[in-house]
């Protein structure tokens, strides 16, 4: 009876040691990599233009470096270039596009840089950034193409890719609000072989970047703080009459619609030339001396809203500061590296959405400044959104000359805030009408009834009661 209780005893024993082996290393091994410990992934993101894709790789450092076998772990910014042409030469190996029927595009990787970065759940990581330019033969086809790629994934199978398109021009998304997710690339672990990802764009027209460049433009100027705050400042005083170097009494009702409608005119007429002069001239003007321009030109609007620099001659000046403006204009397109003809249509629907949200903001200004002007407490508010205004431009000016600073952050940040912007123009310009009506009303009747008549236009009274 010893015996057998023996072998059943040691049966059971190394039972349990199995199973004690098995199902710790059956949950280790069948456990995702990510559970354990997140990996960051690489990410593609995908620019779409007429003749060519561009793409920019994000590839975490150390997994590169095991994949490639370039190490990265010592080198910084400063010495990247040292491996420059290694890491180009393996990016080329791994990167091959091709187009309908097979036919392999041309692959060229262009800057390199390194930098700290972090996604989701994984903590801080070193990132290598490049820069590639993908290109068919002549007449294919981008839209449609087999993305054949394995940078990393063909050493380290738990790693992932996520491509996706930043801009496509032609299906409308032009705005860099965000990425159109395109697909995943990792290893197939049925095969142990990594698939190509097929790349399928919908089919894109000039239409859709028309409407997309309208809607770009008009989200420029809304909130673009700087240039609205420079065309309100010179509307401020139009309805007001300048003697001996002050602001002081009215001009007529239409006068100051007449002047309003000059300066609006003359600026966009500047902007308008500039941007179309530089877009299509494919002119390089650095960036910080016409954004300097522009805040100097706010700065001296709100000096003449305050005291009158320039009386009578404000649409010349808004036609000349709107030359710098339009500069400012044209950064956005040359950013897109835009065809000439996808060019020449993204300018006039860029143009068109500009002008129409400008004649927007205006129409809802219009209302408040001609009451504003008839108000006892208009020098107060003059000289306070002067002054607001005059702040603002100087803290844009010495943070655009390379002295960062709170005021111009602050400045900076209104432009979040259109929707408050917009529906506090809109519920003033619906007070400022009423108002108007009703003053008209009683003007008209007098205060028993009396009928009045009107003054002569110009003399800076709007009505004038006479006795029957």
């Amino acid at each position: 009876m010893t015996q057998p209780r023996n072998w059943l005893t040691a049966a059971l024993t190394r039972l349990v040691a199995g199973i004690a082996i098995v199902v710790p290393a059956a949950l280790l091994l069948g456990a995702s990599p990510a559970a354990a410990h997140p990996m960051p992934h690489s990410v593609v993101e995908l620019d779409v233009y007429q003749a060519s894709v561009s793409a920019r790789l994000e590839l975490p450092a150390d997994d590169f470096s095991r994949a490639s076998g370039i190490d990265l772990s010592d080198t910084t910014q400063a010495t990247l270039s040292q491996r420059a042409k290694a890491i180009r030469t393996y990016l080329g190996k791994h990167i091959n596009p091709t187009g309908t029927g097979g036919k392999a595009w041309q692959v060229s990787v262009g800057d390199l840089s390194l930098s700290s970065t972090e996604q989701t759940s994984t903590g801080p990581y070193r990132e290598l950034v490049a820069e590639a330019v993908l290109t068919p033969p002549a007449g294919a086809d981008v839209r449609h193409f087999t993305f054949d790629y394995d940078v990393i994934v063909h050493q380290v199978i738990t790693h992932t890719v996520l491509v996706s398109v930043r801009q496509d021009w032609a299906s409308g998304q032009v705005d860099d609000a965000g990425t159109t997710q395109v697909g995943t690339i990792r290893v197939d672990t049925r095969t142990m072989k990594v698939p190509a990802l097929k790349v399928d764009l919908e089919e894109g027209s000039a239409w859709r970047g028309f409407l997309a460049m309208v809607k770009l433009g008009g989200d420029h100027i809304l909130t673009g703080t700087d240039h609205l705050l420079f065309l309100l400042i010179l509307l401020l005083p139009a309805p007001l009459a300048a003697t001996a170097g002050r602001w002081a009494g009215l001009v007529g009702a239409r006068s100051a619609l007449g002047r309003i409608g000059r300066i609006t005119l003359a600026f966009t007429a500047g902007h308008s030339v500039a941007l179309a002069a530089t877009a299509l001239g494919h002119l390089d003007i650095p960036g910080r001396p016409v954004e300097a321009f522009i805040a100097l030109s706010i700065l001296i609007g709100a000096v003449h809203a305050i005291r009158p620099l320039f009386p009578g001659r404000e649409a010349l000046v808004a036609g000349l500061f709107g030359l710098g403006h339009g500069m400012a204009f044209s950064f956005v397109l040359a950013e897109m590296h835009l065809s000439t003809g996808q060019l020449v249509t993204s300018l006039l629907g860029f143009n068109l959405g500009i002008e129409l949200v400008q004649l927007l903001l205006v129409c809802l200004a219009l209302p408040s400044l001609l009451v504003l002007a008839r108000l006892r407490i208009q020098p107060v508010l003059r000289l306070a959104g002067a002054t607001l205004t005059g702040t603002a431009a100087l803290g844009w000016l010495a943070d655009r000359l390379g002295l960062p600073n709170p005021v111009a952050r602050a400045a900076d940040s209104a432009g979040s805030h259109t929707s408050a912007m917009l529906a506090t123009l809109a519920v003033t310009a619906l007070a400022a009408t009423a108002w108007t009506l009703t003053t008209r009303r009683h003007a008209r009747h007098g205060p028993a009834g009396t009928p009045t008549t009107a003054c002569p236009e110009g003399d800076g009274r709007a009505l004038r009661a006479h006795a029957p």
